[in-house]
């Protein structure tokens, strides 16, 4: 197996070629997960995993966890959660329709957040552009000094939802949640500023999204401050949208990119399959 790494160009992300995700062996993984580390965001062309492949290669980067909403849990395996705008004979929604259409980064609302998620493209409409990353890593880089000094030691203060949109009704609001989902989500603290677990890089984390305030600011000062830096770390100069094709198997990096799914209509159907997999432990001690 000869694994070629192609950069997609732009800012961040690289597609990977020659790449058999069911016979990859150690060295091999290891070439992947270092493309991972240095583009964040990785695309692996042409491969067809069944739900068990899928969480297979989810493990070899860690633990896998389900998400809250677990009514769209593959029946395979409850560690897939279905992507979906499709319908069944019966009207009802056979996937999570709407994937997070706001930048946010996955399970920042948990203690222990998303060391990475991995989608398998099932169904996608004709030249669809997919989900928007935008490099965290280097937004905080770009940043004055000065600036980086002042946001390093500060902790954001989180909890599951959307915080620039709470209309339940709306295409931006995170997905909604049963009474029994709602109850198990808690308020979560999280570094401003976090060193990635595996290259010891700085990024700004979960500035957009579930981020809700900053300790020891008044709730104004902190919302300013965070929708400053989620103005600076999306913009143009930060951002990759690469096209998705029926076979990617797509896998970013959670603590240095911030994500936003596109916006599809249901009259074009889009489904994928995802795998979320934590990290080893909190960003924070207990």
């Amino acid at each position: 197996m000869t694994i070629r790494v192609r950069p997609s160009g732009g800012p961040l992300g690289a597609d990977i070629e020659g790449v058999d995700l069911k016979a990859l062996d150690s060295a091999g993984f290891a070439a992947v997960e270092a493309a991972l580390h240095e583009h964040l965001v990785i695309i692996v062309r042409d491969q067809e995993l069944e739900p068990a492949d899928l969480v297979t290669f989810a493990r070899r980067f860690g633990e896998p966890e389900p998400h809250v909403i677990d009514q769209f849990h593959h029946a395979a395996d409850p560690n897939v959660l279905i992507l979906s705008n499709r319908k069944d004979e019966q009207g009802e929604n056979i996937g999570l329709a709407d994937g997070g259409t706001y930048y946010h980064t996955d399970y920042s609302y948990l203690s222990t957040p998303a060391r990475c998620t991995i989608l398998h493209a099932i169904e996608i409409p004709e030249g669809e552009a997919g989900t928007t990353f935008a490099d965290q890593r280097a937004a905080y880089e770009a940043l004055p000094p000065d600036d980086r000094a002042r946001l390093d030691p500060l902790i954001a203060r989180h909890h599951y939802g959307n915080r620039d949109d709470l209309d339940k009704g709306s295409r931006t609001v995170a997905s909604v949640l049963s009474a029994d989902q709602d109850a198990k989500m808690a308020w979560e603290r999280h570094p401003l500023v976090r060193r990635h677990p595996h290259t010891g890089r700085a990024a700004l984390y979960a500035v957009s999204g579930s981020s809700f305030g900053i300790e020891g600011m008044d709730e104004a000062e902190g919302l300013d401050l965070l929708r400053r830096l989620a103005r600076h770390s999306t913009s143009a100069a930060f951002t990759y949208q690469p096209h998705y094709r029926p076979g990617d198997i797509i896998v970013w990096d959670n603590a240095s990119l911030l994500h936003s799914a596109p916006l599809i209509s249901a009259e074009d159907p889009r489904t994928l399959w995802r795998v979320t997999v934590k990290e080893a432990g909190p960003t924070l001690p207990a």
